[in-house]
């Protein structure tokens, strides 16, 4: 949990909570389509699918279109996926190999089953990842899905950290991109519904050689942060940007203060506890890198406020935060 992480999470559940504020927004399914399509039309064209937006929109509409039938098929099989991933469950692998197979289904022979073969990743000509040795692949996937349920890490991070790990398994022959980007939105749609539309995948495809970079960053590094702080700003950029559409349709836009407010200690200590009340100023003040005391006194200061409350003596208490 770097400084950077905790301030994307802020910015985040600020956004959301300004967007959700304004429900019209899920009463509109003409958006809601666009932004589906949209998605689809991005996670697909970073795997070097041909067809252009519209000719997304048309497959999906069921219009014929003059275009390889393999790029049809990527778009009907996408379609069906994202119609249905909304009812799994994300720590269930049985879930994710159906999924799998949705999604490339007429495309590979191994649809919705672990690779049979050792692979690697190409960014170009240019062999960027190795995949896991394939007798390793289904114990690794077992494992990552059981952390996925047991981790506490923040709903954000932890989609993060599975899309990353995931890529760096490899555990398909194909499709593993598309797949590991709709199973990050599935994560992180249990967490907020908003995420049921909103188009990750886009901001992706719009910094497909970033996102790479970072991949390749982590795998160096051999830890994620890097890739996490890359995703979440992917993800705050996603928010910022629906945001901005909220306004051209007439809706009341972000108010300044929001924007450029963010980052305040305040609002980053409130975020915290919101996620774990437990937190001590001690631990606080490392997360965000405040003084123990400046953090005490901001917390005497939310509490006289009525914006926390505390339960319980100091050790083994907890303090609520007030909506």
């Amino acid at each position: 949990m770097t400084e950077e992480i905790t301030n994307l999470i802020v910015e985040i559940r600020m956004y959301i909570g300004f967007i959700t504020a304004y429900k019209s927004i899920y009463q509109n399914p003409d958006l809601f389509r666009e932004y589906r399509i949209k998605s689809i039309y991005s996670s697909l064209a970073i795997e070097q699918n041909t067809l252009s937006l519209d000719q997304v929109t048309d497959v999906i509409d069921g219009k014929r279109v003059l275009g390889p039938p393999k790029d049809n098929r990527e778009v009907k099989n996408a379609y069906e996926a994202y119609e249905n991933v909304s009812d799994m469950d994300p720590c269930d692998l049985a879930s994710l190999l159906y999924a799998h197979r949705l999604m490339m289904k007429g495309l590979v022979k191994e649809a919705g089953q672990f690779r049979s073969r050792n692979v690697g990743v190409f960014y170009g000509d240019r062999l960027i990842h190795a995949g896991t040795p394939v007798k390793y692949v289904p114990e690794l996937m077992n494992q990552l899905m059981t952390w996925l349920k047991k981790s506490g890490y923040h709903p954000l991070v932890k989609s993060c950290i599975f899309h990353y790990e995931f890529e760096f398994i490899h555990p398909f022959a194909d499709g593993n991109g598309r797949t590991g980007r709709l199973w990050q939105s599935l994560i992180l749609q249990k967490w907020n519904d908003i995420f049921a539309w909103l188009p990750v995948a886009t901001l992706v495809h719009e910094n497909k050689a970033g996102y790479y970079k970072a991949l390749l960053k982590a795998d160096n590094a051999g830890d994620s942060t890097e890739f996490v702080e890359f995703m979440l700003g992917l993800i705050r950029d996603a928010l910022k940007e629906l945001s901005e559409n909220q306004k051209d349709s007439g809706n009341r836009s972000i108010p300044e203060s929001v924007v450029t407010n963010v980052a305040a200690n305040e609002d980053r200590i409130l975020c915290l506890l919101k996620d774990n009340g437990k937190l001590t100023a001690g631990q606080i003040a490392e997360t965000i890198g405040l003084s123990q005391r400046h953090v005490q006194r901001i917390l005497a200061k939310l509490k006289a406020g009525q914006r926390i409350i505390r339960h319980g003596a100091s050790k083994n208490g907890y303090w609520e935060v007030k909506e």
